[in-house]
Parts: structure tokens; C-alpha cells; sequence
């Protein structure tokens, strides 16, 4: 397995208004790049990039999501760090090998899929593996359309 980059590295906030008045002058940005709510995760997300990194605020859209959870549990912070591979499957089948415990299988998200490795076996880290394309492929796709 190779891991290509780091993806995006994503902070658990309580509020993403709140939060996006705090971090869009740090980043240089009026706005998010993308902005997006993913039902099946109950997180609502503005993700700026960051030259090939993505850089997400999430917030929870109900009281039981991970995103509350987590805040409730270890307050607003770095909650997950992702790495782009090229396919999710294969980097699952090969650490699962390795006694690498994944958090449920493989989940769909746009064009790609997604999984994540247990945070007891990552000293603490949520990691996410992501088999994205990446934001050219994605302005690819918009031209084609």
C-alpha cells in the first residue's frame, strides 16, 4: 500500500458559523472552497484547500453524531487526519492482514470510498483512508458535465 498525500485533516466544531470567522482569515479565505452536509455521517462541513491539502470545520447536524461525541467527550479539535490512497479496499484488506482494526467497512462518498482505522491502534488518531482523485479530477468531472 502507498499512501499518495494527506488528504485533509478535519476539526470537530460546535459551530461552524462560529468557527469559520475564526479560521477563514488564518487561511486567507472569504469562503469556504467547498461547502457540503453528509446526511449518512450527520456532519455538515466547509473544507478550503489548502495547496493539495484539504482542511475541514465539522459540525455535527444531530446530538448522537461522531462529531458531538467526539466534542463532547475530548471538546473541539483535530478529529480525524486523512490519507489519500489509491484504492480504500485494497489498503483495508492489506492492514486488516496486519491486525489493523477498521471502524465498519468501506462507505461511499461522490466518486469515491472512504474507511477508518480504530483510534486505539492509531495512538489516538482517527485515521481515514480516501480514495479521492483529488480536486483536478473533480474540476475534470464539472467541465464534462
Amino acid at each position: 500500500m502507498k499512501v499518495n498525500k494527506i488528504d485533509h485533516i478535519c476539526i470537530a466544531v460546535k459551530n461552524l458559523e462560529d468557527a469559520r470567522k475564526v479560521w477563514e482569515p488564518v487561511l486567507g479565505k472569504s469562503r469556504p472552497d467547498d461547502e457540503y452536509i453528509d446526511e449518512s455521517e450527520k456532519i455538515k462541513v466547509a473544507r478550503y484547500w489548502v495547496g493539495e491539502v484539504g482542511f475541514e470545520l465539522m459540525e455535527s447536524t444531530t446530538p448522537d453524531g461522531d462529531v458531538a461525541r467526539f466534542i463532547e467527550k475530548k471538546g473541539e479539535g483535530v478529529m480525524v487526519i486523512s490519507f489519500n490512497v489509491d484504492n480504500t479496499r485494497e489498503a483495508m484488506g492489506e492492514l486488516q492482514k496486519k491486525d489493523y482494526p477498521f471502524i465498519g467497512d468501506a462507505r461511499p462518498f461522490r466518486d469515491c470510498e472512504f474507511a477508518f482505522v480504530h483510534p486505539k491502534k492509531m495512538n489516538g488518531v482517527l485515521l481515514e483512508f480516501i480514495d479521492d482523485k483529488g480536486k483536478e479530477s473533480k474540476e475534470q468531472n464539472e467541465t464534462d458535465r
